[in-house]
C-alpha cells in the first residue's frame, strides 16, 4: 500500500495508512500473501519525527520522501514552467 502526499510528513499520516493496511489484510489478503507492506511518501520529512513516529507501530510501515525536480528527465525540464513561475501566475 503506497500513499503519497504533497505536504511534508505529519504523525497523524501514519494512522490512515495503517487503516488502510489494516484494511487490506482483512479484505484483500489471502494466506499465501504476506501482511501488507505500507509505504507514505512525502514531500518532505524530520528524520527524528518520523523514527519517533514510527516506533509506536506494530505494522510494517516506511517513510519516504520525494523531490520532484529529481524525478524528470532531463530533457523534460527544459519544458515545463518553473515552480516559481507557476506561483507567479497564481497570485
Amino acid at each position: 500500500m503506497i500513499e503519497v502526499k504533497v505536504t511534508k510528513f505529519e504523525p497523524g499520516h501514519l494512522g490512515q495508512l495503517g487503516t488502510y493496511v489494516t484494511a487490506v489484510n482483512h479484505l484483500l489478503k489471502t494466506e499465501q500473501d504476506n501482511p501488507t507492506i505500507g509505504l507514505l511518501v512525502c514531500k518532505t520529512k524530520d528524520n527524528v519525527l518520523a523514527q519517533y513516529s514510527l516506533e509506536g507501530y506494530n505494522l510494517p510501515i516506511g517513510i519516504s520522501q520525494y523531490q520532484l525536480d529529481k524525478l524528470l528527465p532531463e530533457n523534460f525540464k527544459s519544458t515545463l514552467p518553473t515552480i516559481e513561475e507557476i506561483e507567479s501566475k497564481l497570485k
